[in-house]
């Protein structure tokens, strides 16, 4: 059942999509298949980005493979085994001249007293705030001081 002012026609088109792709299947020479898939099996990298490279989906280059290994397969023809590469390490080089790291800094497990003011007078308006540690010679010249501008 369709309601008056409810179905699309009436209220008009909402979205207008553009497709700029090609609009037909792509026709891949069997060349250019392997090709692909033999990227894949070179080990620099990895399935998904050959495929992006290709403006392909993932999931078609991996079809591609299977057919290929089951072609392979078929013909009793074996494929070089694709596992992970051996780890290869990288020569360290010691330049003498250099002088050594210094030793990290440990952090002590004292606690950090808070940069508060210890004592703060309000004198005539002016606030003074006096922190820990103050000589008390100090502390009472700057209240004498206070005192005097009265």
């Amino acid at each position: 059942m369709i309601i008056s002012g409810d179905d699309p026609v009436s209220r008009g088109a909402q979205r207008f999509e553009v497709f700029s792709g090609a609009g037909k299947r792509r026709e891949w020479p069997a060349e250019v298949k392997a090709s692909i898939v033999a990227e894949c099996y070179s080990g620099r990298e990895g399935v998904s980005a050959v495929a992006r490279r290709h403006g392909l989906d993932p999931s078609q280059v991996y079809a591609w493979r299977r057919a290929f290994c089951d072609r392979f397969d078929a013909e009793g023809v074996a494929l070089p085994a694709a596992g992970p590469q051996a780890a290869a390490f990288v020569p360290a080089v010691i330049d003498p001249s250099a002088p050594p790291d210094p030793a990290p800094m440990r952090r002590s497990r004292k606690r950090r007293r808070s940069k508060a003011s210890a004592v703060e007078l309000e004198i005539d308006g002016v606030a003074v705030r006096i922190g820990r540690g103050a000589d008390a010679g100090m502390i009472a010249a700057v209240i004498e001081a206070l005192r005097a501008t009265r």
